[in-house]
C-alpha cells in the first residue's frame, strides 16, 4: 500500500514539475528537465540497472565500460526532455517546433511531386512520438501508423495517470498528425494505401518484433548483431503503391534543447523485398549505435527479448553489483 502511493506520489510530482517547465523558456525549460533526469538517474537504481544490464548484454564488448555508463545516464535525461516536448507541444505548437531543424524536407517534397506519396519509416528513437509535428507545423499532414495501446491495455495503477494520458493524447495529437491508423485494425492496409494513393504521407516504426501468428509475413534479418524476425510491412506497401520509403529520426542536440529531423532520400527497391527490408533495419540500426542513449528500448527486456536481442527476462530487481555501482556517480555524459 505505502509502495503503491509513493510510486503515485513520484508520478505526480515529475508531472508538476515537468508540467511547471513547459512555461519556461526553452534553455530554464530543458535544463530542468535534464536534472530532473540526473536525480532519478541516482534514485531509480532498479531501471538503471535493467537499462546497464541490457546495454551489456546487446552491444557486448561494443561499449567501454565508462562508455555504458554515459549512455544510462544520458538516457534518463533524454526521456525527461522527451516527456517535456510533448507537454510544450501541448501547450504551444511553436514552442516546440522552433527548435526543430529539418533535413532533407526536399526528399520528402520530391516524393510528393511524383503524385504517389511517400513512407517515413523510423524508429523508437529520441522523441518519436511528435516527430511528425515539424512537418505538420510546415504544411506536410502525415497519418501515423502504428500500434496504439487501448486505455484498456494500460496497467491499472492509477485512474488518475491514465485520465492524464488520454487527455496529453488527445490535446498533442492534432500537432502531431492529421490521422492516426491503428494497424490491429480491420481493412488498415487499405486504409494506408488509400492515403498513399491521395499523394500523403504515411509513417511508422519498423524496429518492432513480429506479432504472434503474422510470422509468414515477417523478414529474417540481423538487428544488432543478432537474428530478429521484424514485420515488413513498410515494404509490402511501397511495392504496392510505388511510393518511395524515405528514413526518419529526430536526434536531440548537445544542448539538450535543439532537435534535427532527418529524413533520408529514397531507399533503393529491390526485386526482393526481404532485402530491401534488412536495408531499411540496417539503417535504425546505425542510428542507434551512432546515438544508443536515444533508442527507447534499453529499459523494456521484455521487447528486447521479442526482438531476440536478449534470450531471458530477468527481473530488474536482480540487476545487482553491476560496474554503476562500481564506479563514481559524479561522471556525466
Amino acid at each position: 500500500m505505502w509502495r503503491r502511493m509513493l510510486k503515485a506520489l513520484a508520478y505526480f510530482s515529475r508531472l508538476i514539475i515537468l508540467s511547471l517547465a513547459a512555461f519556461l523558456p526553452a534553455p530554464q525549460a530543458y535544463g530542468l528537465a535534464r536534472l530532473y533526469g540526473d536525480w532519478c538517474y541516482r534514485r531509480d537504481h532498479a531501471r538503471r540497472e535493467t537499462i546497464t544490464r541490457n546495454l551489456r548484454e546487446v552491444l557486448g564488448e561494443q561499449l567501454s565500460q565508462v562508455e555504458r555508463i554515459h549512455i544510462v545516464h544520458a538516457f534518463f535525461r533524454l526521456r525527461y526532455c522527451d516527456a517535456l516536448d510533448l507537454l510544450r507541444l501541448a501547450e504551444n505548437e511553436q514552442a516546440f517546433t522552433r527548435l526543430v531543424e529539418i533535413r532533407g524536407r526536399e526528399h520528402i517534397e520530391a516524393a510528393l511531386a511524383e503524385g504517389k506519396g511517400a513512407i517515413l519509416c523510423g524508429a523508437h528513437f529520441g522523441s518519436y512520438y511528435a516527430s511528425s509535428s515539424p512537418l505538420l507545423a510546415n504544411g506536410i499532414p502525415v497519418t501515423i501508423v502504428g500500434h496504439f495501446s487501448a486505455i484498456s491495455d494500460q496497467p491499472a495503477t492509477s485512474t488518475a495517470r491514465l485520465a492524464w494520458q488520454r487527455r496529453m493524447d488527445q490535446r498533442t495529437a492534432r500537432y502531431s498528425y492529421r490521422l492516426a491508423i491503428q494497424a490491429r485494425q480491420a481493412h488498415a492496409a487499405i486504409r494506408i494505401a488509400n492515403r498513399l494513393r491521395a499523394n500523403e504521407v504515411i509513417a511508422m516504426t519498423i524496429d518492432l518484433p513480429a506479432l504472434a501468428g503474422a510470422s509468414r509475413r515477417a523478414v529474417s534479418t540481423t538487428f544488432l548483431g543478432r537474428h530478429a524476425q521484424m514485420p515488413s510491412g513498410c515494404v509490402t506497401l511501397a511495392r504496392l503503391t510505388d511510393a518511395p520509403i524515405l528514413m526518419f529520426f529526430l536526434r536531440r542536440s548537445a544542448d539538450w534543447r535543439h532537435q534535427v529531423l532527418e529524413i533520408s532520400s529514397p531507399v533503393a527497391m529491390d526485386d526482393d523485398a526481404a532485402a530491401t527490408f534488412r536495408r531499411c533495419v540496417a539503417t535504425v540500426e546505425a542510428a542507434i549505435l551512432r546515438n544508443p542513449a536515444h533508442w527507447s528500448y534499453w529499459d523494456q527486456p521484455n521487447v528486447l527479448m521479442n526482438l531476440g536481442l536478449l534470450s531471458t527476462t530477468i527481473s530488474s530487481t536482480s540487476y545487482v553489483h553491476t560496474e554503476i555501482n562500481e564506479m563514481s556517480m559524479s561522471q556525466h555524459p
